[in-house]
């Protein structure tokens, strides 16, 4: 049982009072002096300068060979075998160019707050200014819409449109017809001479 208001001991016997924790460490390497006054720099090796072997630019030099006046497929063959036009590295242009002069790179900060316009609650007059133009525009739009509106009769009116010219055309076989509901027997012959 645990003695009244003090924690359980476990069973453990601690060392003496001349015990060091931690490890032993025996080499001596001069220390944090020894760190600071030399660093160990790391050597670069001298790489050989290899140079990337681009593929050959068949386009160009396709064009090249018909503006030396190459027809066949044999001509082609020996133009391609003198004449070698590699495709640029693009690389090599995008990184390995210089920088112009004067040239910053990332994105430019946004211009800072100016603190005097937060003292005097500047922005918050030019959102009630916005509020009040809205407001302004809304009562427009709502005085125009009570207003009576034109109607397609009243445009009629003051837009009247263009009288169409009757036309006198009619089919020819309507031309003849029979003006009498009972014609006599003579108008019939007449009729028919007269279509046959």
């Amino acid at each position: 049982q645990p003695e009244l208001g003090k924690p359980m001991r476990n069973c453990y016997s601690l060392p003496g009072p001349d015990f060091t924790y931690g490890m032993c460490m025996h080499k001596r390497d001069g220390g944090v002096p020894e760190a600071i006054g030399h660093w160990d720099s790391v050597k670069v090796k001298a790489k050989s300068p290899r140079k990337r072997v681009m593929p050959r630019d068949f386009v160009a030099m396709g064009r090249a060979a018909v503006d030396e006046g190459c027809t066949s497929a044999r001509d082609f063959a020996l133009y391609y075998k003198y004449m070698d036009i590699r495709c640029k590295d693009k690389g090599i242009l995008r990184y390995g160019g210089k920088a112009p002069p004067g040239m910053t790179f990332g994105k430019p900060p946004r211009p800072p707050t100016p603190f005097f316009d937060l003292i005097q609650h500047r922005y918050k007059e030019l959102w009630m200014e916005e509020q009040r133009a809205r407001t302004r525009v809304q009562y427009m739009v709502k005085k125009k819409i009570g207003e009576v509106r034109e109607n397609r009769t009243t445009f009629l009116r003051t837009h009247p449109l263009p009288v169409k010219e009757e036309s006198f055309w009619h089919l020819r076989r309507f031309e003849k017809v029979w003006a009498p509901l009972n014609p006599s027997p003579d108008q019939r012959q007449l009729f028919w001479a007269s279509t046959s």
